[in-house]
């Protein structure tokens, strides 16, 4: 089986991981070296984002 495309780009994953304090662990780890605490917070960060920028689109 071949590896899954992530949905959101690695740009978007560090800007959020530098928000939530734990990027310092992707830089020396990679991303199978943060907790999964803080892969479910960046998941919920991100709905989050999307669902402001949603909610932003509908006002104008």
């Amino acid at each position: 089986m071949g590896r899954r495309r992530g949905i959101m780009s690695d740009r978007f994953k560090e800007e959020i991981a530098k928000e939530l304090g734990f990027y310092d662990t992707v830089q020396k780890e990679g991303w199978g070296g943060i907790k999964s605490r803080d892969a479910g917070n960046m998941v919920k960060r991100a709905v989050e984002m999307a669902q402001e920028q949603m909610q932003n689109k509908d006002r104008s």
